[in-house]
């Protein structure tokens, strides 16, 4: 039976992985909303519509620190689990989940 902890590294790196994605994907989204309202500006669109480009842009934004904190709990958590099975260190999810956590290091806050 295969060893719990490589379980453990696949499944939390699994978890870094989709969260960093969701923030990109949110944060790209974030960016093309906010260029959709200022070619909208300066078109001199219906400000009806400009406006319902700006509560999508906050529905967004609103979620960008949820996905922020989660990102945050993945990276630490899989962090640690990376630093206390160094026994691990050959296996292909121990080095997969240190390349995770390097490809999303530059993301994390505090």
């Amino acid at each position: 039976m295969a060893d719990p902890r490589i379980k453990q590294l696949r499944i939390k790196t699994g978890i870094l992985k989709r969260t960093y994605k969701e923030k990109i994907s949110y944060e790209k989204e974030a960016e093309q909303i906010q260029e959709k309202i200022r070619k909208m500006q300066e078109e001199g669109q219906e400000v009806y519509y400009i406006k319902k480009q700006d509560q999508l842009l906050q529905e967004t934004q609103n979620v960008l620190p949820d996905t922020q904190k989660r990102l945050n709990a993945a990276y630490h958590d899989l962090k640690t689990l990376v630093e206390t099975e160094t026994e691990l260190e050959e296996a292909e999810e121990y080095l997969a989940a240190k390349t995770v956590i390097e490809e999303s290091a530059s993301h994390i806050t505090a």
